[in-house]
């Protein structure tokens, strides 16, 4: 009983995070369309993310299962993509390594911006401890 107990609670904290991961998204998503067009949900709810981890109020490990599930099932993403490709063949064969090139240039362009991204707002964070760390020592 206590594996099943166990097997229970670890399926609704993953989809309980997901769920909130979803409220956090629906919420972005709202504000760039009244409020902010020019600014996707998408990166509204990834700097809200940043800048609750950044505070100290949550923790990432809060989203660690349900951002874990939500990657693992990434690939539905792209099966419209796969499609497109099985229903498009002529034109793949035609313009077919000018797309591949745009696309794996545009992955890399992605992934660096990323890592730059994912780098600086890491030191930003480690700055802001060390500042709390002093500021709390001249106390």
């Amino acid at each position: 009983m206590s594996e099943a107990h166990s097997r229970i609670s670890s399926i609704l904290l993953t989809v309980g995070q997901v769920a909130l991961l979803s409220l956090i998204w629906m919420a972005a998503q709202y504000v760039s369309v009244h409020y902010l067009p020019q600014l996707p949900g998408g990166v509204l709810g990834m700097l809200a993310l940043l800048t609750l981890f950044a505070s100290g109020k949550v923790s990432p490990t809060w989203f660690e299962r349900g951002a874990g599930w939500l990657l693992a099932e990434l690939l539905l993403f792209f099966i419209p993509a796969v499609i497109a490709i099985v229903n498009f063949g002529a034109l793949f064969a035609d313009a077919g390594a000018r797309i591949v090139l745009v696309i794996v240039l545009s992955t890399a362009l992605v992934m660096l911006s990323t890592a730059f991204a994912v780098e600086w707002t890491g030191r930003l964070i480690r700055l802001h401890r060390r500042r709390m760390r002093l500021a709390a020592l001249e106390v």
